[in-house]
């Protein structure tokens, strides 16, 4: 009973303390993968929602098919929007804001004039 207690305590101490942390700072090459990771992630939503939109496509034409064979009368389908293909994913990262614009060299200072 007293470990379980000690557990217990234990738990409710442990968390806000670990929340406490600070976020690891990351390097550019962890921060180019998240971005390539985000990026694969958003593609596939678009390859998932076309694969959705061919398959709706199909059971609709499926649907109004076997209602004309059954001598239903149906009304014709509502446009839509055509299922647009995202093709394949191509990854194409941005340059860093640091290295887009060379720093340009300072400017010589003139030089004192000779006193006579």
């Amino acid at each position: 009973m007293k470990s379980l207690a000690f557990l217990i305590a234990l738990a409710a101490f442990a968390g806000p303390t670990l929340a406490k942390l600070p976020a690891p700072a990351l390097s550019d090459e962890a921060k180019a993968k998240a971005a390539e990771a985000a990026a694969k992630t958003a593609h596939g939503g678009k390859v998932a929602s076309y694969q959705l939109c061919q398959s709706m496509d199909k059971v609709a034409q499926s649907y109004y098919a076997n209602a004309k064979k059954g001598g239903m009368d149906v009304k014709p389908p509502l446009p839509t929007a055509p299922c647009v293909n995202p093709g394949p994913f191509v990854y194409t990262p941005s340059a860093p804001a640091g290295a887009a614009v060379p720093a340009p060299a300072p400017a010589a200072a003139p030089a004192p004039a000779a006193k006579k």
